[in-house]
């Protein structure tokens, strides 16, 4: 049987990683890996997060099976923390999942059992992981554009695509710090997604994975929080890997809006058999976790002035890269970063000049462009830049920006083949959610 199993493709970013940690040169920079870095390079555990697992650990008197809807707290605590005031109660069904990637895969098997023709519409670029999530559950992708020739959010263009839709139609948007871009919709942006939503009727589905991480939290969730409040219905995925720092504990919700609470009780039970065919339930660490910080005002107020701590050297790297690459004669490409938002920094570079920079520099990022500027320590950046500017080429000149509706000008170059570094190369293939 095995024997007759094709070669599958690879994943991008685990290939990447894994030639990263071949790579012997000692200046060698991980920017691909979406999470967050402390000056020194280390990943650290929240001092809230350690506060509440000490808790937890002190009182904890059994591993017993919580059920397929997960933690009930953690269930009850997270809505109220996504929407704050825009849905009451009965508007909304939550269900605990495996992570961010567990929570779409559920809703995606929502929309295909309700919506069985219903198109998905998913931003061009996306998160990596969308469309195979997508389509594993039967669904039909279909992309519509993002940014606009400058590397902006295209108000126009979006709107102008997303008239196609149907009724009934799903539209999936992230709903603060766009993975890969970096670019967001303005508070009017939402205002006018929303009632597009409401006039065509498709139906928003929000990826929501690094609230806090760009604005203030309750800056990042404005967006989440005007379809929650205009929209008759809503499907969120909510991730806590970035803003608790709970990459490998897994944690996610499946958050529904609806207007019938008869509806959201069959909606919760849908989810429950989702789960139970793919996971069974999801794990109890995580969410335990969450739900102790969220339910102890001392805590809370702790993550908080955690999460804002984060925030501030994501903002301090972004703008150091930009202020070293403006000095440096790219004024055109240091305004297109300084305004791009959260963890991710997009680079207006092709795959081979970012082949260019892996092979040459040391420097590793997808090969679409985008860096874990959330990753960068302070004293690697006057490097970074420098390797930028080096592959960005004359000084001056405004690069295309990758994803944008311009073409690029003129044939690209051939990638030097002689310089040192592993190639890896781009695939399609499925990958879990690190960015």
């Amino acid at each position: 049987m095995l024997e007759l199993l094709p070669p599958p493709p690879s994943d991008p970013l685990w290939e990447l990683t894994a030639a990263f940690a071949a790579d012997e040169r000692p200046e060698r920079l991980d920017l691909v890996l979406g999470v967050y870095r402390d000056s020194s390079g280390r990943t650290p555990v929240m001092a809230a997060v350690r506060e509440a697992e000490i808790r937890l650990a002190e009182r904890s008197a059994s591993k017993e099976y919580r059920g397929l809807s997960g933690n009930a707290a953690f269930n009850r605590l997270l809505p109220e923390l996504v929407l704050g005031s825009a849905a009451p109660a009965d508007r909304a069904v939550a269900v605990q999942t495996v992570a961010g990637s567990g929570a779409l895969r559920l809703l995606a098997d929502l929309v295909a059992r309700t919506r069985p023709g219903a198109t998905v519409w998913v931003s061009d670029p996306a998160y990596v992981n969308h469309r195979p999530i997508l389509e594993a559950a039967g669904l039909t992708v279909r992309p519509f554009g993002w940014r606009d020739a400058e590397g902006g959010f295209d108000a126009q263009g979006v709107l102008r695509e997303l008239g196609a839709a149907r009724r009934g139609d799903v539209v999936l948007l992230q709903g603060c710090c766009h993975n890969p871009t970096g670019v967001d919709p303005a508070a009017a942006d939402w205002e006018v997604l929303a009632g597009r939503a409401v006039r065509d009727g498709w139906v928003p589905f929000v990826d929501l994975a690094y609230h806090g991480l760009g604005g203030t939290l309750e800056d990042d969730l404005l967006g989440t929080r005007l379809l929650a409040a205009r929209v008759p219905e809503v499907l969120v995925a909510v991730s806590c890997s970035k803003n608790f720092g709970l990459y490998n504990d897994r944690t996610g919700c499946a958050l529904v809006l609806g207007t019938s609470r008869a509806a959201l009780r069959n909606v919760e039970t849908a989810l429950q058999n989702a789960a139970r065919t793919l996971y069974s339930m999801p794990p109890e660490h995580g969410a335990a976790v969450v739900a102790t910080i969220l339910e102890d005002e001392g805590l809370r107020r702790l993550w908080r002035a955690e999460l804002d701590g984060m925030r501030e050297r994501i903002t301090a790297n972004r703008a150091e890269l930009a202020a070293r690459l403006d000095a440096l004669g790219h004024p055109a490409t240091a305004r297109e970063l300084a305004r791009q938002r959260g963890m991710f920094s997009m680079l207006p570079l092709p795959a081979h000049a970012m082949l260019r920079l892996r092979r040459e520099h040391a420097v590793y990022g997808t090969a679409a462009g985008r860096i874990n500027i959330a990753g960068l320590a302070p004293h690697h950046a006057p490097r970074l830049a420098r390797a930028v500017a080096a592959v960005l080429g004359r000084p001056g000149r405004a690069p295309h920006p990758t994803g944008s509706r311009r073409p690029p000008a003129g044939p690209r170059p051939t990638a030097p083949r002689a310089a040192p570094g592993p190639d890896v190369t781009q695939s399609p293939a499925p990958m879990p959610r690190i960015g």
